[in-house]
């Protein structure tokens, strides 16, 4: 199944039904009063997260999703029935954002988590209701209100505990294959990841973290090169990064470069994301005699002036991985009860999710300018002059 990550549609909830104009019609009553029924209320739209789905493709075949009308009134103040509500199923880790006004109407991130995003138009009141002591036979109806049309962007990031980030080819794919049940394809060329992968880690009968592997940066990413800066937002959710380095590149480039190298096109993706935790994992170590492994480790950590954890591994033989993951889920653990037991440190990641969803905001308006931009030049590109030439005959 193809892989799509965000999708722009257009929602529409139904139309309130109208009040009805009818006045009470009955052997032996002449002068019946006005019993006039109410419409129904118009259905909404609503979006539902389900754990079933992991891609946007099917929004990219039907943008377009309408609610049910409300039926009108009828007489013998008989209401109209209300339009039926549409519901949506969107993956648990969508982001909706109005297109129009840029905000960000709701992030679901959890199974059945249920948001409305376009509300049913009013019903109409029928003329019952405007009978008075000096009216009593009312024309006055109301008629139903329009439901909310809107149209929305949603952006789809994965949920995951660890995301790895590393350049293309330094083994990440490799790293999710030896810890979890996932098969991404691995080949000894770059970018053969070419969408975000997800893995279960299992420790223990109830002791396990979700990773997440996405396509490789290369430097000048930011500027568009390779894949580009489009699936670093599905490591926004993440808590911890492995920074996975190749020890013994085929092509002899230099790690240290490569590793400063996707630390400048992180800063420059999400200024937010940089401060997240990051581990720093020297893959491929099999690579090397194990007379120079230290001494290449040490010559990275040193170039790299890192003082953070830094674990030695070769993921194709499992050789220090069970250390590493083990590390990943104690420092997880303790983490989450941080946050559950200090205000600070629960208030701290609450504003750290906030910055990346403004960059997130803020990304998709540049994106939607450029393209709002690039229309409007082509439209400049169809106008023709000549179209519009008068020739002027002066006459002697």
């Amino acid at each position: 199944m193809q892989f799509v990550d965000e999708a722009s549609i257009i929602v529409e909830a139904g139309k309130g039904g109208n009040g009805c104009l009818s006045f009470r019609r009955e052997k032996y009553v002449p002068k019946g009063g006005p019993d006039g029924g109410d419409g129904g209320h118009g259905g909404s739209v609503y979006l539902i997260g389900d754990d079933s789905l992991n891609t946007l493709i099917d929004f990219k075949f039907q943008r377009f999703y309408k609610a049910e009308n409300g039926q009108g009134g009828m007489g013998r103040q008989m209401s109209g029935k209300a339009g039926e509500d549409l519901h949506v199923k969107v993956p648990v880790g969508t982001t909706v954002i109005d297109e129009d006004t840029l905000e960000v109407i709701a992030d679901v991130t959890e199974i059945g988590q249920v948001v409305l995003v376009a509300e049913g138009g009013r019903r109409g009141l029928g003329n019952i209701h405007f009978k008075s002591s000096t009216n009593r036979a009312p024309r006055r109806t109301t008629p139903g209100t329009e439901g909310d049309r809107r149209n929305l962007r949603l952006e789809m990031k994965v949920m995951a505990d660890v995301g790895l980030l590393g350049m293309s080819n330094a083994g990440k794919s490799t790293l999710i294959r030896s810890v979890s049940a996932a098969k991404p394809k691995v080949a000894n060329y770059p970018f053969t990841t070419l969408v975000p992968n997800l893995g279960v880690v299992k420790l223990g009968m109830h002791e396990h973290f979700v990773m997440a592997d996405v396509p490789g940066l290369i430097e000048g990413a930011s500027d568009g090169a390779g894949l580009g800066l489009r699936f670093l937002k599905h490591l926004t959710r993440t808590r911890l990064l492995f920074h996975v380095v190749d020890v013994a590149p085929f092509d002899e480039s230099d790690p240290v470069e490569a590793a400063q190298a996707i630390v400048h096109e992180l800063g420059q993706f999400s200024p937010a994301l940089s401060e997240r935790p990051r581990w720093l994992v020297l893959n491929k170590f099999d690579l090397l005699p194990e007379e120079e492994r230290e001494a290449r480790a040490q010559a990275i950590i040193e170039a790299l002036n890192w003082d953070g954890p830094v674990f030695r591994i070769s993921a194709i033989s499992s050789e220090g991985t069970d250390k590493l993951v083990q590390a990943a889920y104690r420092w997880l653990t303790e983490q989450q009860r941080l946050e559950n037991e200090d205000e600070e440190a629960h208030a701290r990641e609450q504003e750290m999710r906030r910055r990346m969803e403004e960059e997130s905001v803020a990304r998709t308006e540049a994106r939607l300018g450029r393209r709002r931009k690039r229309d409007d030049e082509e439209d400049d590109d169809d106008f023709d002059d000549d179209d519009y030439d008068v020739e002027v005959e002066y006459a002697p």
